[in-house]
């Protein structure tokens, strides 16, 4: 809620396709009382999220409604008195223009890793050995606080079997950073099994790239 003339919008960020809504006011000098700024324009506007997935938002004051479901799509309120202006698409200079200091406030994106493992095996593949060590590197550059580590099968044996499976190949990748200098307070382990496929396969099906564990770096 804002205060001056009593009005309001909302942006309501979509649970699913993901995305990130950005909002930019313009104020201007507001009658006395009160004496403080009363914001007259705002614009909102939809970018993908880090993984490239947009969802929507809906902008909305107290004489109309718009839905902005589109990349790079804004929506503009001149005040209470105007409703919310239909979608526009901004080019990228002009995004850059009036949204520059917000987009580099961000934080970073988070860096994904996959590592493979040899076939009912908690033995890290040569390449995946070698992408360890950039694992390692990233976690410490960045100054991580948060690492997720996921466990993965292919569809190789029972669920109950895989489920362990990929819990023991999560905890071995733990162990390695750890023995690096990561804190383990800091890794969140996880282990999916044989679900969560990133090849899908039927049931009985060897798939070396299924044979992963996945790393996000926050």
């Amino acid at each position: 809620m804002l205060t001056g003339e009593r009005w309001y919008e909302r942006c309501r960020r979509s649970l699913v396709g993901g995305g990130v809504c950005l909002m930019l006011l313009a104020s201007c000098a507001a009658p006395a009382p009160p004496p403080s700024p009363v914001p007259k324009r705002s614009t909102f506007l939809l970018i993908p999220d880090p993984e490239g997935k947009v969802g929507h938002i809906t902008v909305t004051n107290r004489t109309g409604t718009q839905v902005v479901d589109q990349h790079h799509q804004a929506s503009t309120v001149q005040s209470a008195d105007h409703a919310p202006s239909p979608p526009s698409t901004l080019e990228e200079t002009e995004i850059k223009r009036i949204f520059g200091e917000t987009l580099a406030a961000q934080p970073a994106a988070p860096a994904r890793f996959i590592l493979y493992f040899k076939d009912d095996s908690e033995e890290l593949t040569p390449d995946s050995e070698v992408l360890l060590a950039e694992v390692f590197r990233t976690i410490r550059d960045r100054g991580a606080i948060d690492v997720s580590v996921i466990g993965h099968t292919d569809t190789i044996g029972t669920r109950d079997y895989n489920y362990q499976l990929s819990l023991r190949r999560a905890r071995k990748v733990a162990d390695l950073l750890v023995l690096q200098g990561v804190d383990r307070n800091i890794l969140d382990i996880e282990s999916h099994g044989e679900d969560n496929l990133l090849v899908k396969t039927r049931d009985q099906v060897r798939e070396p790239r299924n044979r992963r564990v996945e790393i996000t770096v926050w």
